[in-house]
């Protein structure tokens, strides 16, 4: 679904630390991990993340500072240009999503507001 050499998602090092880290500790052989989006929440949706044992056949798969993230399909839209970071605070530690097609959030930090990339993006973006 995207431009042929334009990455959905990219990865900042901590991220992809992170996701080095998930996969080196997961209790069963996985490939990476699945990105998303769902519907829910005051602002409408939230990101989603989880193991992927294998690659669906539909998924975008995006390989980034040697790790694979899959993007659920329904999302590829919704995430475009998107950058995957993980940031540690005094009070938490969290996989955080740097994302041009967010146009608000909540709160409360767990629920955003995403707009979809037009097709004018897609070609911009390459």
């Amino acid at each position: 679904m995207a431009l042929p050499g334009f990455k959905v998602v990219t990865l900042t090092d901590a991220a992809a630390t992170r996701v080095k880290d998930i996969i080196g500790k997961a209790d069963r052989p996985i490939v990476g991990v699945r990105v998303g989006v769902k519907n829910g929440g005051c602002a409408g949706m939230s990101y989603t993340m989880e193991y992927a044992e294998s690659v669906n056949p539909l998924d975008e798969v995006v390989e980034d500072k040697g790790v694979t993230v899959l993007i659920d399909p329904k999302a590829v839209l919704f995430l475009l240009g998107t950058e995957m970071d993980f940031q540690t605070t005094k009070m938490s530690s969290q996989f955080v999503f740097n994302n041009p097609n967010q146009t608000s959030a909540c709160g409360c930090g767990e629920s955003v507001a995403i707009t979809p990339a037009t097709p004018a993006a897609l070609q911009t973006a390459n």
